[in-house]
């Protein structure tokens, strides 16, 4: 190698080294602004305020929460709704869903994955401010498959909540519950209410390794894709050399247009709630901590619904829907309001639907996810087999001509005007395109985000495992280096270790800046999926090998021979 080839991978090692110590700092963002727990217990403001009426419009970003009256000690009780794959938990404390248990997925170490918690907002609570909130003592009864809690306001307006599983004997609506909440006028005004917010739940991480990226708060506005912020949103910031500085943020809102529905997200499991009779017209999210020892952090989130009046002796109907379970693409696109895209695929949105779909095909025949990856890597690599031929073919043309095009850079070495336009000259020539090797490294280049977009959020990986790999979701890791604790992931390695080998198989084309691309795609990949799921760096490595075994069998044909195109070919 030349010394600027020297220079280029001594830079990426750095990157290497510098992507390692920039994720490390991302796994354990900083603190958040700690405030003083309130002595009415979580959830309950301590500030005196006049009533406890749900009549608070969105307060902006930090701002100061309005006074609220504590409600008084009470006992919390508890009901429970539960079918074959989540059990609700519902809480009198502001009347709402306190956790969601998904016994048939397991965390971390075992137990099996909640979502939301009970020291946080309750799913379907209704309050005026989420950042003081009110939580008041709701009554509480349990018949057969509904959960109804009562609340009656200090204008004697009863809030009627009426939670349910949806009334369907298929499977695919496990994960479905709807509510329908009553404002009944029993007083003698007509009840006026300008708006209020209806908590969504709270998401935290599933894994110790987690990336903070994963926690979020997410929704989709009518007509547009999906927005959202994760948990590294709230934290300090120092900004590009001063610019974009900012302290620590306790709080978000932001107003939206007409968000079909909101959820709080992790990297695999959701709750989502859509409101069936208006638009959320904005949003809040609150970073809270989980374990201050190692710094990881959740994030709860709120919708703020528009006003309505109730006449005296009438009653409002607002109805909601709830998703409380695992980001399963397949049971999302079933439902009706684009529930799906709280997978967030973004660009890659086709392709990812195409490579799931063929995943959970093949895994339907296969019975195991690590062969169901190996034979979409045998798909999709037979089906670009040709086109890999003709650009093997075109590369060693390009070996071939190599001797020309360095006479040419010996001779134009002090006009690289001139040098460039002859080595181009002599291209047409002889009828070679010099990117004709890239071509099938720049179809596989949507093909490997679309995997790797996927895969990040495909929760049938999750457990899945092959040889010393427990989790395909996860990285294969096998221990920790000694002192610098950096993880020792060994599937990345080999992935890098196959690259290499290939890019010795690969002819050398007479252009030095894509040999030096290709010298320089492995430690690119290696940096950019060492901490990823383990599935995809099973993925690029079959499909490395299956690369080696073409090149070494195009190595067995015959040296291609030179020949000049005619000049009316070469047009």
């Amino acid at each position: 190698m030349d010394r600027t080839a020297w220079i280029a991978v001594i830079l990426c090692v750095i990157g290497l080294f510098a992507w390692q110590i920039w994720s490390s700092r991302q796994a354990v963002p900083r603190p958040a602004v700690v405030t003083t727990p309130s002595p009415a217990g979580p959830g309950v403001s301590a500030t005196p305020t006049p009533s406890p009426a749900v009549t608070v419009a969105p307060q902006p970003t930090g701002a100061a929460a309005a006074p609220s009256a504590t409600p008084p000690p009470f006992e919390e009780r508890t009901e429970t709704l539960r079918n074959s794959d989540v059990e609700l938990h519902f809480t009198n404390r502001g009347g709402g869903i306190a956790e969601a248990i998904l016994p048939n997925y397991l965390a971390e170490h075992g137990e099996s994955v909640t979502l939301n918690s009970p020291s946080r907002l309750p799913i379907g609570a209704i309050i005026d401010d989420p950042t003081a909130p009110l939580l008041p003592e709701y009554t509480i009864a349990h018949e057969e498959n509904t959960v109804t809690l009562e609340y009656v306001m200090a204008e004697q307006v009863t809030i009627r909540k009426k939670f349910s599983f949806a009334k369907t004997n298929e499977k695919k609506e496990n994960f479905v519950a709807t509510l329908d909440v009553d404002f009944v006028n029993s007083g003698a005004q007509p009840y006026a209410n300008p708006g209020y917010f209806f908590a969504v739940g709270s998401a935290a991480p599933i894994h110790a390794n987690d990336y903070p990226s994963y926690t979020r708060l997410v929704w989709l506005p009518t007509g547009g894709g999906t927005k959202g912020i994760d948990v590294g949103w709230f934290a300090e910031g120092g900004g590009l050399l001063g610019i974009g500085q900012h302290p620590a943020r306790p709080y978000y809102t932001q107003s939206v247009n007409s968000a079909e529905w909101v959820a709080a997200s992790s990297q695999f499991f959701t709750s989502l709630v859509v409101p069936l009779t208006g638009k959320a017209d904005a949003v809040w999210g609150k970073r809270f901590d989980i374990n201050p020892a190692r710094k990881t952090y959740g994030l709860e989130g709120a919708m703020h619904l528009p006003g309505f009046k109730v006449e005296v002796g009438q009653t409002y109907t607002s109805s909601f829907q709830l998703y409380l379970g695992p980001k399963l693409y397949h049971r999302l696109a079933r439902l009706d309001h684009n529930e799906a895209e709280v997978m967030e695929f973004g660009v890659f949105k086709i392709i990812c639907q195409a490579l799931l779909n063929i995943l959970n095909t093949l895994h339907s025949f296969l019975g195991n996810y690590a062969a169901a990856i190996l034979a979409l890597t045998t798909i999709v690599k037979l089906s670009l087999w040709p086109l890999q031929n003709k650009a093997t073919s075109s590369m060693r043309r390009m070996s071939a001509l190599s001797p020309k095009i360095q006479e040419l850079r010996e001779k134009y070495k002090d006009d690289p005007t001139r040098m460039n336009q002859e080595v181009m000259k002599l291209y047409k020539e002889y009828g070679i395109n010099p990117v004709g090797g890239c071509l099938p490294m720049l179809i596989q280049i949507p093909i490997f985000f679309g995997l790797f977009t996927m895969l990040r959020q495909a929760v049938e990986l999750r457990g899945a495992s092959f040889l010393w790999i427990k989790d395909l979701s996860q990285p294969d890791t096998v221990g920790h280096l000694p002192i610098l604790g950096w993880p020792i992931n060994v599937l990345p390695l080999i992935m890098a270790a196959t690259s290499f080998w290939m890019t010795h198989l690969t002819p050398k084309s007479g252009d030095p800046t894509q040999q030096r691309m290709m010298m320089f795609m492995p430690i690119i990949f290696i940096v950019f999926c060492y901490n990823f799921a383990a599935a995809l760096a099973l993925y690029y490595t079959a499909q490395n090998l299956f690369s080696i075994l073409q090149l070494y069998q195009n190595r067995k044909q015959p040296m291609p021979t030179l020949e000049k195109l005619p000049k009316r070919a070469r047009k």
